[in-house]
């Protein structure tokens, strides 16, 4: 893989870094599709618990690569990417527009002191809208304020508000974000799970963006599946088809 990075341990943590720093980690329809299927390994693997970050301490992720232009659902938490294990954003720097949804879309966030997030499409003129869900998972009025008025806050301010779960020296928040998904792995995995499953299934609002991204998620796994191959082949080969649910 070209624009991400991915690191395996042994205790059952994986590590995944956006690794374009000279873009300020921004996402191109590459990275978010790389981001994607190197997830669903994870989730058919043994591993655990994962870390997402980006390279250095300049920028998580500037957002959509404006000079090409993601599918970003595909690499968003609970969208594109369906694990049922826990994910940790380890934030640095900029974290701007879709990587303010990456870390919002994640289960737990780790904010170094440097970090800014932003999400400035009302001074853009364009919006996706999946944004819409940061109002269900801190103050409403605050939401408002960093979609509608465009402002910047701060990694403190972020943890005040209950949008990070702690902030820690620059350049140490993917330790610190690894020291947590090591304490995950000493947790049972069913009870992960089933809680997040809970949460992200019932409890948690959804968005028309995150809802409609979900059903084109849901719909693309049909059309890329055997047996809709085998249903076109059976029909071409006039005989009836053999499908195996998969």
């Amino acid at each position: 893989m070209e624009r991400i990075t991915v690191s395996h341990f042994e205790d059952g943590v994986s590590l995944f870094t956006i690794n374009r720093p000279e873009r300020r980690n921004a996402i191109c329809s590459k990275t978010a599709i790389e981001l994607q299927h190197a997830f669903a390994d994870f989730d058919k693997s043994e591993q655990k618990v994962a870390v997402l970050t980006g390279a250095g301490d300049a920028a998580f992720s500037a957002g959509a690569d404006v000079a090409d232009v993601p599918e970003l659902w595909r690499c968003v938490p609970t969208v594109g990417i369906t694990t049922e294990k826990p994910i940790i954003a380890a934030v640095a720097g900029w974290c701007i527009g879709g990587g303010m949804i990456l870390a919002m879309m994640s289960d737990l966030a780790v904010a170094a002191e440097n970090t800014r997030f932003s999400y400035p499409e009302a001074k853009l003129g364009l919006t996706q809208g999946m944004i819409a869900g940061l109002a269900g998972r801190i103050p409403h009025k605050i939401a408002m304020e960093v979609m509608l008025l465009a402002r910047t806050i701060d990694a403190q301010r972020a943890y005040d508000v209950g949008f990070v779960n702690q902030v820690v020296p620059t350049g140490t928040q993917v330790d610190a974000a690894l020291a947590m998904a090591r304490e995950l792995t000493q947790m049972a995995p069913l009870v992960l799970k089933t809680l997040k499953r809970f949460v992200t299934g019932t409890v948690l609002p959804k968005g028309p963006t995150e809802t409609f991204a979900r059903a084109k998620r849901e719909l693309e796994i049909v059309a890329d599946s055997e047996d809709c191959r085998e249903g076109f082949a059976s029909y071409r080969e006039k005989r009836p088809p053999v499908f195996h649910g998969r």
